[in-house]
């Protein structure tokens, strides 16, 4: 369906055919003319299925054609991370570019000019509040809120907020806000602990479960199996014989990123890095230089994997097979955005065999074993099944003297 099909204002779809957009996705085409109606949704989406417009646009539509005072803040939307309040916030300018439509992002870890940004927003009123639960809880208990005029309660990845222990945060920002309004849920998956927030919050909500904890079949999966110390030389090699021009490389720890970063500038590669021990501003920055095409490679944690909408990313390398399936699918879930292709590679040592196998189970799908160069040497056997760890007696294996002899 295109998007002129789905009825919404002539300055949103300026907008929206300014971005080059033309074609709705699945879950826009069937949630949007839901969420028209008014009617409460909850939907599981996996990345990469242009979820967060399939919010944005019917929220922006009936704000610019539907009374609301201005005073007053209209939409909330609550968001886990910085990283996707900011996200989300640069979507809805692009989307809203031909509209007087106001919206800020309210996440923690600025400094004092921004939280008095903040502040003046909250206070005079605007559109829509994109904030991480934290954050909006430090100005609620400063008593500058008036959440009065809020239509619209929306709760982005609600599982990975769950997840990162905001519940009574989200409850106690849902307990102060107006009992008529129109709710909306998205989440990756959909446990328990989700379904049971979202019976105290929607009223007799749409369901919508889009090919959840499945990667998009465009993107072409591929693995090798390797000694861990084969993992750098190899990486080198790829990114030195293959023509990607965007690439993010995911490692689960922050110190393999450092270390990894530090061996590709070495080897002359324009490349820099994203984790916790990086503020804010250093964070916004390296991903606006990824964004500018000033650097091609970024080497991330998993503080990425849900946190940025950049549609170009042609390569993905796990460089660290991911903790579970569902970081599996968020991590390659970075490229093949929209309408185009992408690949993913995955670095599989000794001690990992296991854990990815347990990714292929999920995933109903075998990946593809790719050839390692041969001037990297002989590699493991990929035999994950009947690979045995380990005792904990060889682990803890101490040099004894032998006895002398009678």
């Amino acid at each position: 369906m295109r998007f002129n099909e789905l009825d919404l204002d002539d300055r949103l779809l300026e907008g929206i055919d300014s971005l080059g957009f033309t074609e709705a996705t699945p879950i826009q085409e069937q949630v949007i003319p839901i969420i028209l109606n008014g009617r409460d949704v909850i939907a599981s989406a996996q990345t990469g299925t242009g979820k967060t417009a399939a919010f944005l646009l019917p929220v922006i539509h009936r704000l610019l054609t539907a009374d609301h005072d201005e005073s007053k803040i209209n939409c909330i939307i609550i968001v886990p991370t910085r990283e996707l309040a900011t996200q989300i916030v640069m979507t809805m300018e692009g989307l809203s570019y031909f509209t007087n439509i106001s919206c800020i992002a309210i996440y923690g870890g600025g400094d004092g000019p921004s939280f008095a940004n903040e502040k003046k927003a909250l206070i005079q009123g605007v559109d829509m509040v994109v904030c991480t639960p934290g954050r909006m809880i430090a100005h609620l208990n400063m008593g500058h809120v008036d959440f009065s005029g809020i239509q619209y309660l929306i709760l982005d990845e609600a599982d990975r907020m769950l997840d990162m222990g905001f519940s009574d945060d989200i409850n106690k920002i849902i307990s102060k806000l107006p009992k008529q309004r129109q709710n909306l849920m998205f989440s990756a998956t959909m446990p328990h602990k989700i379904r049971e927030l979202a019976r105290n919050i929607l009223d007799q909500p749409f369901e919508l479960n889009i090919a959840i904890s499945k990667p998009p079949e465009k993107i072409t999966q591929e693995a090798f199996v390797v000694y861990e110390n084969q993992k750098v030389p190899l990486i080198r090699k790829i990114l030195k014989s293959r023509k990607f021009d965007s690439i993010i490389v995911f490692c689960s720890k922050k110190q393999n990123v450092k270390i990894l970063t530090t061996e590709l500038k070495r080897a002359g590669l324009l490349v820099d890095e994203i984790h916790s021990d990086l503020v804010q501003a250093q964070r916004e920055q390296t991903l606006l230089n990824f964004k500018n095409k000033k650097i091609n490679i970024l080497i991330a944690t998993d503080i990425l994997s849900r946190g940025i909408d950049i549609e170009d990313i042609d390569l993905v390398i796990n460089y660290d097979v991911p903790h579970d399936g569902e970081d599996y699918v968020h991590r390659i879930g970075r490229t093949a955005r929209a309408a185009t292709d992408g690949t993913a590679y995955t670095f599989i040592t000794e001690r990992e065999q296991r854990k990815f196998h347990a990714i292929e189970v999920l995933l109903e799908k075998e990946i593809t074993q790719a050839k390692v160069p041969e001037e990297l040497g002989p590699v493991p056997e990929y035999n994950p099944i009947n690979r045995k760890k380990p005792s904990k007696k060889k682990r803890n294996f101490k040099y004894r003297k032998p006895r002398k002899k009678d």
